[in-house]
């Protein structure tokens, strides 16, 4: 579908409402005006991309009502509606979603105030003071995972077991100073541990695998 498809029927779309719709007007590719309303405004792209959110975000200097055009089939809604429809959201752009003669409105243009979400900030907060030193590299997937608070609690657990061996839980809490071993132990995240007997620990074959290398990340 060529650009110049989706016109006819957005502006058919339009009349329909009540608009008088004309294309190519002070470079926005369809303008349209009823009665004293702000003027709607909608730029026609075949893909959503950087260079069309540029386009669209530089029209809402000229109304509040800017809509993107594309085709309901195009690859970035077809693989990521949600994301996009959110980072529209976001800008305070709408979105119309262009099938043959048919157009849908997926996303009216409106003034966006995001609602915070408190549990996961303290979940961030909790994870950066909780996490010792800066042993991950930013940007860079971390082979294996991210080295997390959690992880390093984990890791402390386990480098105890691999020099003292079997121990029964609550001594591993009392000796390693964490006082939620004990969790740790039975949640068994990375499977780094075996249980032995009621309260008892051991590294596992896992755990005396793998610990070495993350044992190099955690002091790096």
């Amino acid at each position: 579908m060529r650009e110049a498809d989706l016109y006819q029927p957005v502006k058919s779309y339009l009349e329909v409402q009540g608009y008088e719709v004309k294309a190519e007007v002070g470079r926005c590719d369809v303008v349209a005006r009823r009665g004293d309303e702000p003027l709607v405004i909608v730029e026609l792209k075949r893909h959503l991309n950087l260079q069309l959110l540029h386009q669209a975000v530089d029209r809402l200097r000229l109304s509040d009502a800017v809509y993107i055009a594309v085709p309901h089939s195009c690859t970035s809604l077809t693989k990521n509606r949600k994301q996009s429809v959110k980072l529209l959201r976001m800008l305070g752009l709408g979105l119309l979603a262009v099938a043959g003669e048919s157009v849908q409105a997926w996303l009216d243009p409106a003034p966006y105030t995001p609602r915070p979400s408190h549990p996961r900030r303290r979940h961030l907060l909790r994870e950066f003071e909780q996490r010792q030193g800066d042993p991950n590299i930013g940007g860079v997937p971390s082979k294996g995972g991210v080295m997390t608070a959690y992880r390093q609690r984990a890791l402390r657990i386990a480098a105890f077991l691999n020099i003292n061996g079997h121990t029964k839980a609550s001594d591993v809490a009392a000796q390693t100073g964490d006082a939620r071993a004990r969790e740790v132990l039975y949640r068994n995240v990375y499977g780094w541990f075996d249980r032995l007997d009621t309260g008892i620990y051991a590294l596992s074959p896992r755990g005396q695998r793998e610990l070495p290398a993350w044992l190099e990340r955690h002091t790096t």
